[in-house]
Protein backbone atom coordinates (compact mmCIF):
# COMPACT_ATOMS: atom_id res chain seq x y z
CA UNK A 1 0.00 0.00 0.00
CA UNK A 2 1.09 3.59 -0.57
CA UNK A 3 3.47 4.89 2.06
CA UNK A 4 3.56 8.26 3.77
CA UNK A 5 6.01 9.71 1.27
CA UNK A 6 4.17 8.45 -1.78
CA UNK A 7 5.98 5.13 -2.06
CA UNK A 8 4.07 2.28 -3.66
CA UNK A 9 3.92 -1.51 -3.75
CA UNK A 10 4.15 -2.53 -7.39
CA UNK A 11 3.93 -5.93 -9.11
CA UNK A 12 5.59 -6.04 -12.54
CA UNK A 13 4.91 -9.01 -14.80
CA UNK A 14 7.27 -9.49 -17.75
CA UNK A 15 6.27 -11.87 -20.54
CA UNK A 16 8.38 -14.35 -22.48
CA UNK A 17 8.26 -12.26 -25.66
CA UNK A 18 9.95 -9.37 -23.85
CA UNK A 19 12.68 -11.54 -22.34
CA UNK A 20 13.58 -13.97 -25.14
CA UNK A 21 13.43 -14.21 -28.91
CA UNK A 22 11.76 -17.00 -30.90
CA UNK A 23 14.85 -19.22 -30.46
CA UNK A 24 14.88 -18.83 -26.69
CA UNK A 25 17.86 -16.45 -26.52
CA UNK A 26 17.73 -13.58 -24.04
CA UNK A 27 16.82 -10.10 -25.29
CA UNK A 28 19.40 -8.50 -23.01
CA UNK A 29 18.57 -4.92 -24.03
CA UNK A 30 14.91 -4.89 -22.90
CA UNK A 31 15.72 -7.18 -19.98
CA UNK A 32 18.48 -4.90 -18.67
CA UNK A 33 16.30 -1.85 -19.26
CA UNK A 34 13.44 -3.18 -17.15
CA UNK A 35 15.82 -4.27 -14.39
CA UNK A 36 17.40 -0.79 -14.33
CA UNK A 37 13.95 0.79 -13.92
CA UNK A 38 13.04 -1.58 -11.10
CA UNK A 39 16.32 -0.81 -9.35
CA UNK A 40 15.68 2.92 -9.70
CA UNK A 41 12.22 2.50 -8.13
CA UNK A 42 13.78 0.38 -5.41
CA UNK A 43 16.25 3.15 -4.56
CA UNK A 44 13.39 5.63 -4.36
CA UNK A 45 11.68 3.52 -1.71
CA UNK A 46 9.07 1.69 -3.77
CA UNK A 47 8.45 -1.98 -2.99
CA UNK A 48 8.65 -4.02 -6.21
CA UNK A 49 7.81 -7.64 -6.95
CA UNK A 50 8.84 -9.03 -10.34
CA UNK A 51 6.76 -11.86 -11.82
CA UNK A 52 8.73 -13.25 -14.72
CA UNK A 53 7.81 -15.68 -17.44
CA UNK A 54 10.51 -17.17 -19.63
CA UNK A 55 11.62 -20.40 -17.92
CA UNK A 56 10.42 -22.60 -20.78
CA UNK A 57 11.67 -20.32 -23.55
CA UNK A 58 15.02 -19.88 -21.75
CA UNK A 59 15.50 -23.62 -21.86
CA UNK A 60 14.93 -23.81 -25.60
CA UNK A 61 18.10 -21.95 -26.63
CA UNK A 62 20.80 -24.15 -25.06
CA UNK A 63 18.99 -27.31 -26.16
CA UNK A 64 18.62 -26.10 -29.74
CA UNK A 65 14.83 -26.51 -29.73
CA UNK A 66 13.39 -24.15 -32.33
CA UNK A 67 9.65 -24.50 -31.63
CA UNK A 68 7.90 -24.60 -28.29
CA UNK A 69 6.64 -28.17 -27.67
CA UNK A 70 3.14 -29.01 -26.48
CA UNK A 71 3.74 -32.14 -24.38
CA UNK A 72 3.64 -31.47 -20.62
CA UNK A 73 6.75 -33.51 -19.80
CA UNK A 74 8.77 -31.63 -22.43
CA UNK A 75 7.57 -28.25 -21.19
CA UNK A 76 8.40 -29.14 -17.59
CA UNK A 77 11.85 -30.40 -18.59
CA UNK A 78 12.51 -27.16 -20.51
CA UNK A 79 11.41 -25.17 -17.46
CA UNK A 80 13.87 -27.14 -15.33
CA UNK A 81 16.68 -26.18 -17.73
CA UNK A 82 15.59 -22.59 -18.24
CA UNK A 83 14.61 -21.47 -14.74
CA UNK A 84 18.19 -21.52 -13.44
CA UNK A 85 19.46 -19.66 -16.51
CA UNK A 86 16.70 -17.07 -16.17
CA UNK A 87 17.33 -16.36 -12.50
CA UNK A 88 21.09 -16.28 -13.06
CA UNK A 89 20.62 -13.60 -15.73
CA UNK A 90 18.44 -11.58 -13.36
CA UNK A 91 20.91 -12.03 -10.49
CA UNK A 92 23.73 -10.67 -12.63
CA UNK A 93 21.72 -7.65 -13.78
CA UNK A 94 20.38 -6.78 -10.33
CA UNK A 95 23.79 -7.49 -8.81
CA UNK A 96 25.39 -4.79 -10.95
CA UNK A 97 22.91 -2.37 -9.35
CA UNK A 98 23.68 -3.79 -5.87
CA UNK A 99 20.05 -4.85 -5.37
CA UNK A 100 19.40 -8.15 -3.59
CA UNK A 101 16.92 -10.54 -5.20
CA UNK A 102 15.12 -13.69 -4.07
CA UNK A 103 13.81 -16.49 -6.24
CA UNK A 104 10.26 -17.52 -5.33
CA UNK A 105 8.57 -20.39 -7.18
CA UNK A 106 4.84 -20.65 -6.56
CA UNK A 107 2.14 -23.01 -7.78
CA UNK A 108 -1.63 -22.78 -7.82
CA UNK A 109 -1.57 -25.27 -4.94
CA UNK A 110 0.10 -22.60 -2.81
CA UNK A 111 -2.91 -20.36 -3.41
CA UNK A 112 -5.52 -23.12 -3.15
CA UNK A 113 -4.47 -24.17 0.37
CA UNK A 114 -5.20 -21.42 2.88
CA UNK A 115 -2.16 -22.07 5.10
CA UNK A 116 0.19 -22.05 2.08
CA UNK A 117 -1.45 -18.85 0.83
CA UNK A 118 -0.86 -17.07 4.13
CA UNK A 119 2.71 -18.36 4.35
CA UNK A 120 3.46 -17.11 0.82
CA UNK A 121 2.13 -13.69 1.75
CA UNK A 122 4.20 -13.56 4.94
CA UNK A 123 7.35 -14.51 3.03
CA UNK A 124 6.83 -11.87 0.34
CA UNK A 125 6.06 -9.16 2.87
CA UNK A 126 9.20 -10.02 4.87
CA UNK A 127 11.35 -9.90 1.73
CA UNK A 128 9.94 -6.48 0.87
CA UNK A 129 10.54 -5.33 4.45
CA UNK A 130 14.18 -6.42 4.02
CA UNK A 131 14.45 -4.35 0.81
CA UNK A 132 14.73 -7.47 -1.35
CA UNK A 133 13.17 -7.74 -4.82
CA UNK A 134 11.31 -11.07 -5.07
CA UNK A 135 11.43 -12.65 -8.54
CA UNK A 136 8.45 -14.96 -8.90
CA UNK A 137 7.63 -17.61 -11.47
CA UNK A 138 5.16 -20.46 -11.49
CA UNK A 139 6.78 -23.73 -10.51
CA UNK A 140 6.34 -25.16 -14.01
CA UNK A 141 8.53 -28.19 -13.30
CA UNK A 142 6.03 -29.71 -10.85
CA UNK A 143 2.71 -28.00 -11.64
CA UNK A 144 -0.02 -30.26 -12.98
CA UNK A 145 -2.55 -29.38 -15.64
CA UNK A 146 -5.34 -29.80 -13.11
CA UNK A 147 -3.80 -27.34 -10.66
CA UNK A 148 -1.82 -24.60 -12.37
CA UNK A 149 -2.28 -20.93 -13.19
CA UNK A 150 -1.86 -21.59 -16.89
CA UNK A 151 -0.09 -18.28 -17.35
CA UNK A 152 1.85 -15.80 -15.25
CA UNK A 153 -0.69 -13.02 -15.81
CA UNK A 154 -3.08 -14.66 -13.36
CA UNK A 155 -0.20 -15.46 -11.01
CA UNK A 156 0.75 -11.78 -11.03
CA UNK A 157 -2.84 -10.77 -10.32
CA UNK A 158 -3.03 -13.19 -7.40
CA UNK A 159 0.27 -11.91 -6.01
CA UNK A 160 -0.96 -8.31 -6.28
CA UNK A 161 -3.99 -9.24 -4.16
CA UNK A 162 -1.89 -11.27 -1.75
CA UNK A 163 0.41 -8.36 -0.88
CA UNK A 164 -2.24 -5.65 -1.37
CA UNK A 165 -0.28 -3.93 -4.13
CA UNK A 166 -1.11 -0.46 -5.38
CA UNK A 167 -0.30 -1.18 -9.02
CA UNK A 168 0.00 -4.20 -11.31
CA UNK A 169 1.93 -3.72 -14.58
CA UNK A 170 1.50 -6.41 -17.24
CA UNK A 171 4.22 -6.03 -19.87
CA UNK A 172 3.68 -7.63 -23.26
CA UNK A 173 4.67 -7.27 -26.94
CA UNK A 174 1.94 -4.76 -27.86
CA UNK A 175 1.13 -1.23 -26.71
CA UNK A 176 -1.95 -2.46 -24.86
CA UNK A 177 -5.48 -3.69 -25.53
CA UNK A 178 -6.92 -2.81 -28.92
CA UNK A 179 -10.45 -2.80 -30.30
CA UNK A 180 -9.30 -5.55 -32.70
CA UNK A 181 -6.09 -7.41 -33.48
CA UNK A 182 -3.84 -4.64 -34.89
CA UNK A 183 -1.95 -7.20 -36.98
CA UNK A 184 -5.14 -8.09 -38.84
CA UNK A 185 -7.16 -4.87 -38.76
CA UNK A 186 -5.49 -1.53 -39.63
CA UNK A 187 -8.48 0.26 -38.08
CA UNK A 188 -7.79 -1.22 -34.65
CA UNK A 189 -7.52 1.45 -31.96
CA UNK A 190 -5.74 1.35 -28.63
CA UNK A 191 -8.13 1.33 -25.67
CA UNK A 192 -6.52 3.78 -23.26
CA UNK A 193 -8.76 3.26 -20.23
CA UNK A 194 -11.24 0.66 -18.99
CA UNK A 195 -13.71 1.56 -16.27
CA UNK A 196 -16.30 -1.17 -16.86
CA UNK A 197 -15.33 -4.64 -18.09
CA UNK A 198 -18.73 -4.99 -19.74
CA UNK A 199 -17.42 -2.54 -22.34
CA UNK A 200 -15.05 -5.27 -23.55
CA UNK A 201 -17.69 -7.93 -24.23
CA UNK A 202 -17.69 -7.24 -27.98
CA UNK A 203 -13.88 -7.21 -28.31
CA UNK A 204 -11.94 -10.30 -29.34
CA UNK A 205 -8.94 -10.92 -27.06
CA UNK A 206 -7.86 -14.35 -28.25
CA UNK A 207 -4.56 -13.42 -29.94
CA UNK A 208 -1.34 -14.76 -28.43
CA UNK A 209 2.38 -14.62 -29.17
CA UNK A 210 4.55 -17.56 -30.30
CA UNK A 211 6.08 -18.09 -26.87
CA UNK A 212 3.66 -16.70 -24.31
CA UNK A 213 0.89 -18.84 -22.86
CA UNK A 214 -1.33 -15.97 -21.84
CA UNK A 215 -2.28 -13.78 -24.77
CA UNK A 216 -4.38 -10.64 -24.36
CA UNK A 217 -7.43 -12.55 -23.07
CA UNK A 218 -5.48 -13.70 -20.03
CA UNK A 219 -4.24 -10.18 -19.33
CA UNK A 220 -7.79 -8.86 -19.35
CA UNK A 221 -8.83 -11.65 -16.94
CA UNK A 222 -5.87 -10.82 -14.71
CA UNK A 223 -6.81 -7.13 -14.76
CA UNK A 224 -10.35 -8.03 -13.74
CA UNK A 225 -9.09 -10.04 -10.78
CA UNK A 226 -6.57 -7.43 -9.62
CA UNK A 227 -8.87 -4.42 -9.96
CA UNK A 228 -11.57 -6.23 -7.97
CA UNK A 229 -9.25 -5.94 -5.00
CA UNK A 230 -8.53 -2.27 -5.63
CA UNK A 231 -5.28 -2.74 -7.57
CA UNK A 232 -4.75 -0.38 -10.52
CA UNK A 233 -3.60 -2.33 -13.56
CA UNK A 234 -1.82 -1.33 -16.76
CA UNK A 235 -1.06 -3.37 -19.88
CA UNK A 236 1.87 -1.90 -21.85
CA UNK A 237 4.68 -2.76 -24.25
CA UNK A 238 7.57 -4.39 -22.39
CA UNK A 239 10.27 -3.31 -24.84
CA UNK A 240 9.40 0.37 -24.52
CA UNK A 241 12.10 2.45 -22.81
CA UNK A 242 10.99 3.81 -19.44
CA UNK A 243 7.71 1.87 -19.48
CA UNK A 244 7.74 0.87 -15.79
CA UNK A 245 8.72 4.34 -14.60
CA UNK A 246 5.97 5.89 -16.72
CA UNK A 247 3.32 3.49 -15.38
CA UNK A 248 4.31 4.18 -11.78
CA UNK A 249 4.17 7.92 -12.45
CA UNK A 250 0.60 7.52 -13.73
CA UNK A 251 1.37 8.64 -17.26
CA UNK A 252 -1.13 7.93 -20.03
CA UNK A 253 0.46 4.80 -21.39
CA UNK A 254 -0.88 1.49 -22.68
CA UNK A 255 -4.29 0.40 -21.39
CA UNK A 256 -5.15 1.40 -17.85
CA UNK A 257 -7.77 -0.46 -15.80
CA UNK A 258 -9.21 1.54 -12.94
CA UNK A 259 -9.62 -0.12 -9.53
CA UNK A 260 -13.18 -1.17 -8.70
CA UNK A 261 -12.77 -2.36 -5.14
CA UNK A 262 -15.52 -4.88 -4.34
CA UNK A 263 -15.07 -4.27 -0.61
CA UNK A 264 -13.98 -7.86 0.06
CA UNK A 265 -11.47 -8.86 2.70
CA UNK A 266 -8.39 -10.94 1.92
CA UNK A 267 -10.13 -14.22 2.82
CA UNK A 268 -13.06 -13.70 0.46
CA UNK A 269 -10.78 -12.50 -2.33
CA UNK A 270 -8.82 -15.73 -1.86
CA UNK A 271 -12.03 -17.73 -1.90
CA UNK A 272 -13.27 -15.98 -5.02
CA UNK A 273 -10.06 -16.10 -7.06
CA UNK A 274 -7.48 -18.30 -5.33
CA UNK A 275 -9.20 -21.53 -4.33
CA UNK A 276 -10.33 -23.85 -7.16
CA UNK A 277 -13.84 -25.23 -6.96
CA UNK A 278 -14.55 -28.97 -6.73
CA UNK A 279 -18.20 -29.01 -7.79
CA UNK A 280 -21.43 -27.06 -8.10
CA UNK A 281 -24.57 -26.66 -6.04
CA UNK A 282 -27.81 -25.52 -7.69
CA UNK A 283 -30.32 -23.56 -5.61
CA UNK A 284 -33.92 -22.40 -5.90
CA UNK A 285 -34.99 -18.80 -6.29
CA UNK A 286 -35.63 -18.29 -2.58
CA UNK A 287 -32.15 -19.43 -1.64
CA UNK A 288 -30.62 -17.27 -4.38
CA UNK A 289 -32.37 -14.19 -3.03
CA UNK A 290 -31.40 -15.03 0.55
CA UNK A 291 -27.71 -15.35 -0.40
CA UNK A 292 -27.81 -11.98 -2.13
CA UNK A 293 -29.13 -10.61 1.16
CA UNK A 294 -26.07 -11.94 3.03
CA UNK A 295 -27.75 -15.09 4.37
CA UNK A 296 -26.23 -18.55 4.69
CA UNK A 297 -27.19 -21.29 2.25
CA UNK A 298 -29.35 -23.95 3.89
CA UNK A 299 -29.89 -27.51 2.61
CA UNK A 300 -33.57 -26.74 2.02
CA UNK A 301 -32.65 -24.38 -0.81
CA UNK A 302 -30.47 -26.88 -2.66
CA UNK A 303 -32.06 -28.53 -5.71
CA UNK A 304 -29.13 -30.33 -7.35
CA UNK A 305 -25.55 -31.36 -6.61
CA UNK A 306 -22.92 -31.69 -9.34
CA UNK A 307 -19.42 -33.12 -8.95
CA UNK A 308 -17.64 -34.89 -6.13
CA UNK A 309 -16.43 -32.88 -3.16
CA UNK A 310 -15.71 -33.15 0.54
CA UNK A 311 -16.72 -30.96 3.45
CA UNK A 312 -14.29 -28.01 3.44
CA UNK A 313 -13.95 -27.90 -0.35
CA UNK A 314 -14.93 -24.85 -2.40
CA UNK A 315 -17.98 -25.09 -4.64
CA UNK A 316 -19.77 -22.85 -7.05
CA UNK A 317 -23.40 -21.99 -6.30
CA UNK A 318 -25.67 -21.62 -9.35
CA UNK A 319 -29.28 -20.65 -9.93
CA UNK A 320 -31.69 -22.85 -11.85
CA UNK A 321 -30.51 -21.36 -15.15
CA UNK A 322 -26.94 -22.47 -14.44
CA UNK A 323 -25.56 -18.98 -13.78
CA UNK A 324 -22.93 -18.97 -11.05
CA UNK A 325 -24.04 -16.70 -8.20
CA UNK A 326 -21.50 -17.38 -5.49
CA UNK A 327 -18.61 -19.48 -4.27
CA UNK A 328 -18.23 -20.93 -0.82
CA UNK A 329 -16.69 -23.47 1.52
CA UNK A 330 -19.25 -26.26 1.88
CA UNK A 331 -20.00 -27.99 5.19
CA UNK A 332 -21.19 -31.21 3.55
CA UNK A 333 -19.69 -33.75 1.19
CA UNK A 334 -21.41 -34.16 -2.17
CA UNK A 335 -22.94 -37.47 -1.03
CA UNK A 336 -24.24 -35.95 2.21
CA UNK A 337 -25.72 -32.94 0.48
CA UNK A 338 -27.32 -35.15 -2.14
CA UNK A 339 -29.03 -37.07 0.68
CA UNK A 340 -30.44 -33.97 2.44
CA UNK A 341 -31.05 -31.48 -0.40
CA UNK A 342 -34.44 -29.79 -0.14
CA UNK A 343 -34.85 -30.80 3.51
CA UNK A 344 -35.54 -28.48 6.43
CA UNK A 345 -33.26 -28.48 9.46
CA UNK A 346 -35.34 -30.91 11.49
CA UNK A 347 -35.41 -33.42 8.65
CA UNK A 348 -31.67 -33.03 8.03
CA UNK A 349 -30.96 -33.85 11.70
CA UNK A 350 -32.86 -37.10 11.36
CA UNK A 351 -30.75 -38.17 8.37
CA UNK A 352 -27.38 -36.77 9.52
CA UNK A 353 -27.38 -36.43 13.30
CA UNK A 354 -24.20 -34.32 13.48
CA UNK A 355 -24.81 -32.23 10.37
CA UNK A 356 -24.22 -28.49 10.26
CA UNK A 357 -27.38 -26.35 9.97
CA UNK A 358 -25.79 -24.55 7.02
CA UNK A 359 -24.73 -26.01 3.70
CA UNK A 360 -22.49 -22.94 3.40
CA UNK A 361 -22.22 -20.38 6.20
CA UNK A 362 -22.41 -16.76 5.09
CA UNK A 363 -18.92 -16.06 6.49
CA UNK A 364 -17.55 -18.59 3.97
CA UNK A 365 -19.68 -17.45 1.05
CA UNK A 366 -18.77 -14.78 -1.50
CA UNK A 367 -20.98 -13.49 -4.30
CA UNK A 368 -19.69 -13.67 -7.86
CA UNK A 369 -20.07 -10.45 -9.85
Amino acid sequence: MAGRRGTMTVVVKVGSSTLTDERGKFRLGPMAGRVAEICDMHRRGHRVVLVSSGAVSSGMGPLGIAAKPTEVDQLQALAAVGQGRLFHAYSELFGHEEVVTAQVLLSAHDFAVRANYLNAGNTLRKLLEWKVVPIINENDTTSTEELCFGDNDMLAAQVSLLIRADLLILLTDTEGLYTANPQDDPRAMLIKEVRDFAELDSISTDSRGPLGRGGMASKVRAAKVATSGGVRTTIARGSRSGVITACVAGEELGTRFLPRDLGLGAFKLWLLYGKPISGYIYVDEGAAQAMCGNASLLPVGVTRVEGTFRAGDAVGVCNQDGRELARGIVDYSSDELEAVKGMRSGQVAQVLSHASPDAIHRDYLVLVE
